[in-house]
Protein backbone atom coordinates (compact mmCIF):
# COMPACT_ATOMS: atom_id res chain seq x y z
CA UNK A 1 0.00 0.00 0.00
CA UNK A 2 1.17 3.57 -1.20
CA UNK A 3 2.22 5.80 1.43
CA UNK A 4 -0.50 8.55 -0.26
CA UNK A 5 -3.43 6.09 0.06
CA UNK A 6 -6.32 5.69 2.35
CA UNK A 7 -5.67 2.87 4.89
CA UNK A 8 -8.48 0.54 4.85
CA UNK A 9 -9.71 -1.97 7.31
CA UNK A 10 -8.85 -5.47 7.70
CA UNK A 11 -12.44 -6.56 7.43
CA UNK A 12 -12.99 -5.06 4.07
CA UNK A 13 -9.38 -5.89 2.65
CA UNK A 14 -9.38 -8.23 0.26
CA UNK A 15 -6.66 -11.85 0.68
CA UNK A 16 -4.58 -10.26 -1.64
CA UNK A 17 -4.14 -6.45 0.08
CA UNK A 18 -3.55 -8.14 3.01
CA UNK A 19 -0.53 -9.81 2.47
CA UNK A 20 0.69 -7.03 0.33
CA UNK A 21 0.63 -4.81 3.19
CA UNK A 22 1.86 -7.00 5.43
CA UNK A 23 4.81 -7.34 3.04
CA UNK A 24 5.31 -3.48 2.57
CA UNK A 25 5.36 -3.23 6.46
CA UNK A 26 8.03 -6.00 6.96
CA UNK A 27 10.16 -4.74 4.57
CA UNK A 28 10.03 -1.44 5.41
CA UNK A 29 11.03 -2.54 9.28
CA UNK A 30 13.84 -5.11 9.26
CA UNK A 31 16.45 -2.76 10.79
CA UNK A 32 14.16 -1.71 13.46
CA UNK A 33 12.12 -4.69 14.02
CA UNK A 34 13.07 -5.97 16.97
CA UNK A 35 13.44 -2.78 18.91
CA UNK A 36 9.99 -1.60 17.68
CA UNK A 37 8.77 -4.86 18.94
CA UNK A 38 10.45 -4.43 22.50
CA UNK A 39 9.34 -0.76 22.81
CA UNK A 40 5.47 -1.31 22.18
CA UNK A 41 5.16 -3.92 24.17
CA UNK A 42 6.93 -2.60 26.98
CA UNK A 43 9.87 -5.74 26.53
CA UNK A 44 7.13 -7.76 26.99
CA UNK A 45 7.88 -9.56 24.41
CA UNK A 46 10.78 -11.33 25.77
CA UNK A 47 7.82 -12.86 28.64
CA UNK A 48 5.58 -13.92 26.28
CA UNK A 49 8.28 -16.30 24.21
CA UNK A 50 9.36 -17.71 27.17
CA UNK A 51 6.29 -18.77 28.27
CA UNK A 52 5.88 -20.08 24.93
CA UNK A 53 9.09 -22.11 24.86
CA UNK A 54 8.22 -23.59 28.20
CA UNK A 55 5.31 -25.21 27.21
CA UNK A 56 6.77 -27.10 24.19
CA UNK A 57 7.03 -30.77 24.38
CA UNK A 58 9.84 -32.12 22.36
CA UNK A 59 9.49 -36.34 22.37
CA UNK A 60 10.09 -37.63 19.03
CA UNK A 61 11.82 -35.69 15.93
CA UNK A 62 12.97 -33.16 18.29
CA UNK A 63 12.53 -30.79 15.68
CA UNK A 64 10.46 -27.72 15.84
CA UNK A 65 8.90 -25.22 12.84
CA UNK A 66 8.99 -21.90 13.93
CA UNK A 67 6.11 -20.31 11.24
CA UNK A 68 6.79 -16.78 10.27
CA UNK A 69 9.75 -16.53 12.08
CA UNK A 70 10.78 -12.75 11.33
CA UNK A 71 13.90 -12.02 13.46
CA UNK A 72 14.14 -15.77 14.72
CA UNK A 73 13.67 -14.68 18.34
CA UNK A 74 11.46 -17.90 19.00
CA UNK A 75 13.59 -20.10 16.92
CA UNK A 76 16.34 -18.54 19.21
CA UNK A 77 14.67 -18.95 22.52
CA UNK A 78 13.68 -22.25 21.52
CA UNK A 79 17.74 -23.76 20.39
CA UNK A 80 18.91 -22.05 23.45
CA UNK A 81 16.10 -23.66 25.74
CA UNK A 82 16.20 -27.13 24.29
CA UNK A 83 19.64 -28.44 23.71
CA UNK A 84 18.53 -31.37 21.63
CA UNK A 85 16.54 -29.48 19.30
CA UNK A 86 16.68 -28.76 16.05
CA UNK A 87 14.87 -25.73 14.20
CA UNK A 88 13.61 -24.72 11.18
CA UNK A 89 12.30 -21.13 10.64
CA UNK A 90 10.36 -19.70 7.73
CA UNK A 91 9.32 -16.68 6.69
CA UNK A 92 7.64 -15.30 3.25
CA UNK A 93 9.65 -11.54 3.87
CA UNK A 94 13.22 -11.80 2.24
CA UNK A 95 14.64 -8.82 4.01
CA UNK A 96 13.29 -9.82 7.70
CA UNK A 97 14.66 -13.40 7.11
CA UNK A 98 18.09 -11.73 6.53
CA UNK A 99 17.98 -9.76 9.43
CA UNK A 100 17.04 -13.20 11.49
CA UNK A 101 19.92 -15.27 9.69
CA UNK A 102 22.51 -12.78 10.83
CA UNK A 103 21.21 -13.15 14.60
CA UNK A 104 21.62 -16.74 14.31
CA UNK A 105 25.36 -16.32 12.96
CA UNK A 106 25.76 -13.74 15.53
CA UNK A 107 24.73 -15.92 18.42
CA UNK A 108 26.64 -18.80 16.91
CA UNK A 109 23.36 -21.30 16.39
CA UNK A 110 23.57 -21.84 12.82
CA UNK A 111 24.20 -25.49 13.28
CA UNK A 112 20.86 -26.04 15.30
CA UNK A 113 18.52 -23.02 13.33
CA UNK A 114 17.97 -22.81 9.56
CA UNK A 115 15.92 -19.85 8.18
CA UNK A 116 14.25 -20.27 5.07
CA UNK A 117 11.81 -18.70 2.94
CA UNK A 118 8.40 -20.47 3.32
CA UNK A 119 4.54 -20.01 3.12
CA UNK A 120 2.45 -20.54 5.81
CA UNK A 121 -0.11 -21.73 3.40
CA UNK A 122 2.14 -24.11 1.71
CA UNK A 123 4.69 -25.71 3.91
CA UNK A 124 7.27 -27.02 1.74
CA UNK A 125 8.04 -30.10 4.64
CA UNK A 126 6.53 -33.83 4.69
CA UNK A 127 4.01 -35.03 7.00
CA UNK A 128 4.38 -35.71 10.43
CA UNK A 129 8.15 -33.81 10.67
CA UNK A 130 8.30 -31.93 13.55
CA UNK A 131 7.33 -32.49 17.31
CA UNK A 132 6.07 -29.00 17.13
CA UNK A 133 5.20 -26.25 14.92
CA UNK A 134 4.43 -22.62 16.34
CA UNK A 135 3.34 -19.04 14.98
CA UNK A 136 4.11 -16.08 17.06
CA UNK A 137 2.35 -12.72 16.25
CA UNK A 138 1.76 -14.03 12.97
CA UNK A 139 -1.31 -15.56 12.39
CA UNK A 140 -3.33 -12.55 12.51
CA UNK A 141 -1.76 -11.65 9.34
CA UNK A 142 -2.44 -14.24 7.38
CA UNK A 143 -6.53 -13.82 5.56
CA UNK A 144 -7.14 -17.73 5.50
CA UNK A 145 -6.10 -18.66 9.04
CA UNK A 146 -7.39 -21.90 9.09
CA UNK A 147 -5.27 -23.35 6.06
CA UNK A 148 -2.82 -22.27 8.08
CA UNK A 149 -3.72 -24.34 10.74
CA UNK A 150 -4.31 -27.18 8.98
CA UNK A 151 -0.77 -27.07 7.17
CA UNK A 152 0.73 -26.48 10.93
CA UNK A 153 -0.86 -29.51 12.14
CA UNK A 154 -0.19 -31.62 9.15
CA UNK A 155 3.89 -31.13 9.71
CA UNK A 156 3.82 -32.70 13.48
CA UNK A 157 3.50 -36.02 14.39
CA UNK A 158 1.00 -37.67 15.99
CA UNK A 159 0.51 -36.00 19.47
CA UNK A 160 2.47 -32.89 18.58
CA UNK A 161 1.46 -29.71 19.61
CA UNK A 162 0.61 -26.52 17.61
CA UNK A 163 0.85 -23.34 19.37
CA UNK A 164 -0.32 -19.73 18.68
CA UNK A 165 1.42 -16.76 20.19
CA UNK A 166 -0.94 -13.70 19.32
CA UNK A 167 -1.83 -9.82 20.48
CA UNK A 168 -5.61 -10.04 21.69
CA UNK A 169 -8.00 -7.63 23.40
CA UNK A 170 -8.14 -7.93 27.07
CA UNK A 171 -11.06 -9.18 28.76
CA UNK A 172 -11.70 -6.57 31.12
CA UNK A 173 -13.88 -3.72 29.96
CA UNK A 174 -11.97 -0.81 31.61
CA UNK A 175 -8.44 -2.62 30.46
CA UNK A 176 -10.00 -3.54 27.18
CA UNK A 177 -10.83 0.32 26.79
CA UNK A 178 -7.12 1.63 28.04
CA UNK A 179 -5.25 -0.95 25.86
CA UNK A 180 -7.46 0.34 22.75
CA UNK A 181 -6.65 3.89 23.29
CA UNK A 182 -3.02 2.80 23.07
CA UNK A 183 -3.13 0.97 20.23
CA UNK A 184 -5.03 3.37 18.13
CA UNK A 185 -3.90 6.93 19.40
CA UNK A 186 -0.91 6.93 21.60
CA UNK A 187 1.33 4.06 19.28
CA UNK A 188 0.46 5.34 16.08
CA UNK A 189 1.25 8.92 17.30
CA UNK A 190 4.94 7.67 19.21
CA UNK A 191 5.52 5.71 15.56
CA UNK A 192 5.89 8.63 13.56
CA UNK A 193 9.18 8.92 15.54
CA UNK A 194 10.86 5.95 14.69
CA UNK A 195 9.19 5.19 11.11
CA UNK A 196 8.37 7.18 7.97
CA UNK A 197 5.77 4.50 7.70
CA UNK A 198 3.34 5.10 10.80
CA UNK A 199 0.99 2.46 8.78
CA UNK A 200 2.77 -0.30 10.10
CA UNK A 201 1.15 0.64 13.54
CA UNK A 202 -2.14 1.88 11.78
CA UNK A 203 -2.33 -1.75 10.59
CA UNK A 204 -0.58 -3.51 13.48
CA UNK A 205 -3.52 -1.86 15.83
CA UNK A 206 -6.44 -2.83 12.96
CA UNK A 207 -5.05 -6.49 13.27
CA UNK A 208 -5.22 -6.78 16.67
CA UNK A 209 -8.82 -5.27 17.12
CA UNK A 210 -9.92 -7.95 14.30
CA UNK A 211 -8.35 -11.02 15.41
CA UNK A 212 -11.37 -13.89 16.80
CA UNK A 213 -12.30 -13.38 20.23
CA UNK A 214 -10.56 -16.57 22.27
CA UNK A 215 -13.73 -18.90 22.31
CA UNK A 216 -14.07 -18.43 18.49
CA UNK A 217 -10.10 -19.22 17.59
CA UNK A 218 -10.58 -22.10 19.92
CA UNK A 219 -13.55 -23.37 18.40
CA UNK A 220 -11.49 -23.36 14.91
CA UNK A 221 -8.57 -24.80 16.35
CA UNK A 222 -11.15 -28.13 17.57
CA UNK A 223 -13.14 -27.73 14.11
CA UNK A 224 -9.29 -28.74 12.66
CA UNK A 225 -9.19 -31.72 14.66
CA UNK A 226 -6.80 -30.27 17.11
CA UNK A 227 -7.33 -31.83 21.03
CA UNK A 228 -7.08 -30.86 24.53
CA UNK A 229 -6.80 -27.14 23.12
CA UNK A 230 -6.39 -24.33 25.21
CA UNK A 231 -5.87 -20.85 25.58
CA UNK A 232 -3.35 -19.21 28.13
CA UNK A 233 -4.23 -15.42 29.06
CA UNK A 234 -0.84 -13.48 29.29
CA UNK A 235 -0.16 -9.76 30.83
CA UNK A 236 -3.74 -9.27 31.55
CA UNK A 237 -4.91 -10.76 27.99
CA UNK A 238 -3.02 -8.45 26.23
CA UNK A 239 -1.72 -11.24 24.59
CA UNK A 240 -3.03 -15.05 24.55
CA UNK A 241 -0.89 -18.14 23.88
CA UNK A 242 -2.93 -20.73 21.80
CA UNK A 243 -2.16 -24.89 22.80
CA UNK A 244 -3.44 -27.42 20.73
CA UNK A 245 -2.25 -31.05 19.60
CA UNK A 246 -2.78 -33.34 16.33
CA UNK A 247 -4.93 -36.34 17.33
Amino acid sequence: MAKSEKYISVQYMTDEQQINIVKSIFKSIPKKYDFLNQFFSVYQDRYWRRKTVSKMNFFDSYKFLDIATGTADLAIDCAQSYDKVKVVGVDFVDEILQKGIQKVDKKKLASRINLQWGDALELAFKDNSFDVSAIAFGIRNIPNKEKALLEMKRVVIEKGQIIILELTKPRFWLLRWVYLFYLNIAMPFIAKIFTKDPIAYKYLADSIMNFPEEKEFLKLMNVIGLRNCKAIPLTFGVCTLYIGEKQ
